[in-house]
This record gives C-alpha cells, sequence and structure tokens, in this order.
C-alpha cells in the first residue's frame, strides 16, 4: 500500500518524539476515519470516492460537470487530499486547526471537507482545462481561505440528504481497544492472498533463474578455467622443454669451458715448474757467486787492514809528535769559527724574522686598502642605486601627475584629442627608453661589481698563493736549520772518540768545504778565519822538540781532553739554543 508513509506522514512529524503515541493515532485515524478503504485493494477506495463524487453533485452540478468535461475523476481530485491527509496543500497551522474540528466530529466529516475544498476552489478550476493542471493544483498549497472551508464542511455536514450522506454508510466513532490492539482484517482477503500467491511464485522463478544463471556462470567459469589450465599446463610444458634445452646447451658449454681451463691449468702448472726450477738454478748460482765474493772481500779487506796497521804504526809516532804541538791551536780556532759563525747565523735569523714581520705587516696593511676600496665600492653602488631608485620614483610621479593633468585636458577638449595622443604615445615610447636604459645602467653596474668581486677573489687566491710559498720557504730554512743542528750534534759526537779525533776532524772540514757552495748555512772559509785542519795556516816554523818525555806528553794530552770535552759541551749548548729560537724569532 503506497499511500499508507503519505497517510502517516504529518502525524510522524507532530509526533516525532514519542513514536507509541504515533503509532496510536496513526492506528486510530486508519480504524475510523479510513473506513472502507482497503475494501478494493490494491485500487483506491472506489465507494469512499463515490460518496464524495456524490456530495459535489448534489451541491454544484457545474463544476462536476466541468470535471467531468475535462476527464478528471475523483481519483485525481479527491484521492490526493485523502491518501495525504491534505499535508500536501496546507500549512502546518491550518492542518492542525482542520484535525482538531476533524477529530472532534463524526468521521464522514473528512468527506465533507475534502468536498468543501473542491466547492470552495471552484473558481480557479473552472479555469482549468488540462489534467496536468488539475493534478499541480491538487498537490500543491493554494491560497484558500481555511475557515471558509470549514464552515462550507458544516453546512454541508447539515443541508446533505440523508440517502446521500455518509453519516448513514459509515460507523460512528470506535477507540482502540484496552490491553492489546483490535484485529484489523477489513480489506480482501482473496485478493491480497492472491497477491502473495503471486508474489511467491515470483519470487521462486526469480529464485530458479538466478540459480540456473549462477550453474551456467559455474560451467562457463570452469570451462574458461579449465582452458586456462590446460593453456598454462601447455605452457609449462613448453618452458620446461626450453629450460631443459638451455640446461643441456649451458651443460655443454661449462664442460667445454672446464675443458680448456684444465688445459689452461696444467699448461700454466708446467711453464710454472719451469719457472720455479730455473729461479732455483739462478738462486744457486747467485749464492754461490755471492759466497765466492764475500771470500774475496774478506780477503782484500784483511789484506788491507794488515797493510793499514802497518802504515798506522809506521806513521802514529811521528803524527801524534806533530799533532799534538797544533792541536791547541786548531782548538782554539775552531771555537772562534764557531763562535763567530753563531752570531752571524743568530744575525742572519734575526734579519729574516725582521723581513718576515715587515712583509707581513705590508701584506696586512695592503689587505686593509684593498677591503676599504671594497667597501667603498660597494658604498658608492648603493648610492648610485639610490639615485637611480629616486629617479625612476620622480619620473613616476611625474607620469602620474602629467596622467592627471592629461586626463583633465581630455575632458575640457575633446577636440585636440589626436594630436594629444600622438604626443602622447610618443612621450611613452621616450618613457619606456629611459626605462630601458636605466636597466641596461643597473646591469651595467651590477655587471661591474661581479668584475670587481672576480678581481677581489683572484687577488685573495693570490695572496693565499704568496702565503702558502711563504710558508714552503719558511719550513724549507727550517729544514735547513735543523740539518745545520744535526751537523752540529754529529759534530758533537765525533768528538768523544778520543783515538781518530783528528781523523774525523779533518774529514769534517773536506765535507764542509765540498758542501759549502750549496747551503748557505755552511759558508766557505773567509779570510781572517783560520781552518783547524789546514796545515797550511799553521806556522811550520813552530819549534816542537821530539826528544820530550812521556809524562809531558801525557798531562798536555790530558789538558787536551779536558779542553775537547768543555768545548764539546759549549757546543751541545749552542746547538740546543739554536734548534729552539726565541718567541721574537717564531716562523709565521
Amino acid at each position: 500500500m503506497p499511500y499508507i508513509p503519505l497517510l502517516a506522514f504529518p502525524f510522524v512529524k507532530l509526533f516525532q518524539n514519542n513514536q507509541l503515541i504515533c503509532f496510536e493515532v496513526v492506528a486510530t485515524v486508519i480504524v475510523n476515519w479510513c473506513q472502507h478503504w482497503f475494501e478494493f485493494f490494491p485500487n483506491p477506495p472506489i465507494n469512499v470516492l463515490s460518496m464524495v463524487e456524490n456530495l459535489l453533485a448534489h451541491h454544484d452540478k457545474e463544476l462536476l460537470h466541468h470535471l467531468m468535461n475535462c476527464n478528471i475523476t475523483s481519483q485525481v481530485y479527491a484521492w490526493p487530499l485523502l491518501e495525504t491527509m491534505f499535508s500536501e496543500v496546507l500549512t502546518r497551522e491550518e492542518w492542525l486547526k482542520i484535525f482538531d474540528n476533524v477529530f472532534s466530529n463524526h468521521p464522514s466529516y473528512l468527506l465533507m471537507l475534502v468536498a468543501a475544498y473542491v466547492i470552495c476552489s471552484r473558481a480557479p478550476l473552472l479555469h482549468c482545462n488540462q489534467k496536468e493542471d488539475f493534478e499541480y493544483f491538487f498537490h500543491h498549497r493554494n491560497n484558500l481561505d481555511i475557515n471558509a472551508m470549514m464552515k462550507e464542511a458544516y453546512h454541508l455536514m447539515e443541508c446533505t440528504p440523508t440517502d446521500i450522506h455518509p453519516q448513514h454508510m459509515l460507523d460512528d466513532f470506535v477507540p482502540l481497544t484496552k490491553g492489546q490492539y483490535p484485529v484489523f482484517n477489513k480489506y480482501p482477503k482473496f485478493i491480497v492472498d492472491y497477491q502473495s500467491q503471486e508474489r511467491e511464485r515470483i519470487r521462486q522463478e526469480e529464485i530458479e533463474y538466478l540459480r540456473e544463471r549462477q550453474l551456467v556462470h559455474e560451467v562457463e567459469a570452469k570451462a574458461v578455467q579449465r582452458k586456462v589450465d590446460d593453456e598454462k599446463w601447455y605452457r609449462k610444458q613448453e618452458l620446461l622443454r626450453e629450460a631443459e634445452e638451455q640446461r643441456r646447451k649451458i651443460l655443454l658449454k661449462e664442460e667445454e669451458k672446464l675443458a680448456e681451463q684444465r688445459q689452461r691449468l696444467a699448461a700454466v702448472k708446467r711453464e710454472l715448474k719451469v719457472k720455479e726450477l730455473q729461479l732455483l738454478e739462478a738462486a744457486r748460482r747467485r749464492f754461490l757467486k755471492y759466497q765466492q765474493d764475500q771470500r774475496e772481500m774478506e780477503l782484500n779487506r784483511l789484506d788491507d787492514e794488515i797493510a793499514r796497521k802497518a802504515s798506522l804504526r809506521d806513521r802514529e809516532t811521528a803524527a801524534t809528535i806533530r799533532d799534538v804541538e797544533v792541536q791547541q791551536m786548531e782548538l782554539e780556532a775552531q771555537r772562534r769559527l764557531f763562535e763567530q759563525k753563531l752570531v752571524k747565523e743568530k744575525e742572519t735569523a734575526t734579519q729574516e724574522v725582521k723581513g718576515e714581520l715587515n712583509a707581513n705587516r705590508r701584506k696586512a696593511d695592503l689587505e686593509d686598502q684593498l677591503l676599504q676600496r671594497l667597501v667603498e665600492a660597494e658604498q658608492a653602488g648603493k648610492r648610485k642605486a639610490q639615485i637611480l631608485a629616486e629617479e625612476r620614483l620622480a619620473k613616476t610621479g611625474q607620469q602620474l601627475t602629467d596622467s592627471d593633468w592629461r586626463a583633465e585636458a581630455l575632458h575640457k577638449q575633446r577636440c585636440e584629442d589626436l594630436d594629444r595622443e600622438a604626443c602622447y604615445q610618443e612621450l611613452a615610447k621616450h618613457l619606456r627608453g629611459n626605462r630601458a636604459m636605466e636597466s641596461e645602467l643597473l646591469d651595467t653596474l651590477r655587471d661591474e661589481e661581479a668584475e670587481k668581486w672576480e678581481e677581489v677573489l683572484e687577488k685573495r687566491e693570490q695572496v693565499a698563493a704568496e702565503q702558502a710559498i711563504t710558508a714552503a720557504l719558511d719550513a724549507n730554512r727550517k729544514r735547513l736549520l735543523e740539518h745545520e743542528m744535526e751537523d752540529a750534534v754529529e759534530l758533537a759526537v765525533k768528538l768523544q772518540d778520543d783515538d781518530g779525533y783528528f781523523e774525523r776532524l779533518r774529514d769534517l772540514r773536506t765535507s764542509r768545504t765540498q758542501q759549502g757552495p750549496q747551503t748557505p748555512s755552511k759558508t766557505t772559509s773567509q779570510p781572517g778565519n783560520v781552518c783547524l785542519n789546514d796545515s797550511s795556516a799553521v806556522d811550520s816554523s813552530v819549534p816542537f822538540s821530539l826528544d820530550r818525555g812521556r809524562q809531558n806528553l801525557e798531562s798536555r794530552e790530558r789538558e787536551l781532553m779536558a779542553e775537547v770535552r768543555q768545548l764539546r759541551q759549549k757546543l751541545m749548548s749552542q746547538a740546543r739554543a739554536k734548534y729552539t729560537p726565541s718567541p721574537d724569532a717564531q716562523w709565521s
């Protein structure tokens, strides 16, 4: 029954907070005010609509004839009002007012209200000729006086004859029974049963159809799946066969490669064995030659040792007596030479440190000047940019003033528009040229600033390179000084050997004379400096007696050894002081 929701809608909206009351009110309305509605189910209640039509025929025959001429039946003008309980054509307040009267009167009053609504709307209905207009009229709100409609309904209740009055066809109001709801069976049971049977039959046929379709789909799916499985199996067999062929080819290739590798390995093993034998033979021959050379060298060394000892024994007496006499003079000259050399090296190191400090100060001054120039150039660029911006702002203000003035002039003198427009275009062209020139000038300033920054970066790189060169030179000078210190230490160590002192002193003089032109710290003997081991610098006419006693020689030798020890200690202290420079002479 599609009209039940329409019938219950206004009551649901009214009692939406109490569902029980809503249900009981709707049930009461269906039992009392919907009498004989379900006898023609599923069609509208023809008997109830006939009562409304009889009322309309008795009270307004002209309107009924007009509706009949337009093929409008009671299902069009009466049934929409009944199935919606006037909820579509009335407002909430109007609906409440009408149903206050409906619930306080006989159930036939509802049909009187439908007839009164149609009669009170006769004027617009007589102007309607189309069925769509009538349907629209009875499904939407209209400008109608509700009080007049209710008066008309009461008038119909009083003036309607007894033979067509709905009051004699409808029962009086009967409330719902207490304890349980009444049984509702006022409907054509055979039609309802027939419809339920038809629905069940249709449902069974639909279920059978769905089952058959499902079976067909399952058979098709199984066939498709079987086909796919067969294709997969054949494809898998093909892939397995191809993989087997590929594996067989790979095994054949691997076996060939393995055979080739075995052949190469055997050849390499043979070559290694041959090389090993050759190396063993060469090592044996080299060892035999080495043993022979060692024996020859040992024999030569023994012969040289014998000859040296013999010659040394021959020269020992004469050399010892001669060298003892010049020992004191050589030691004194050596002492003075070392003192003078140490003074000169100290002065040289002081001058170098001062020069490096002056150079660093000059470099710092140059860097400060360069930084000051960069700051000045940046400030000048900023000032130029500010001047250009001010000029552009002034030009913009001037353009704005000119534009306002031109607008006023255009308003006043319309006759000169064409000439002035040409002048304005030319002026705008000049302004664009000026802007382009300003942008080019700014770009030029930026490019020049970038070039200056590049020059600054290049100069900084040059300064860094010069600093690296200076550091390298300082490291070289430090290495030279360390080498000089090592030479002094070696000299002091050599002085500890008492037996071969004079021979090693002559070797030291020879090595210093050879290395003199290479290093600036190891200078050649200058005029006025006496070489300790140069026999030409010693007066050969110094008288000494070969008949001095052994005791005198031993005493003088002890004195010379004591002086040698003192000189060695002094040289060691000077070498340490030279290796550790003062804080003022640190390298930059």
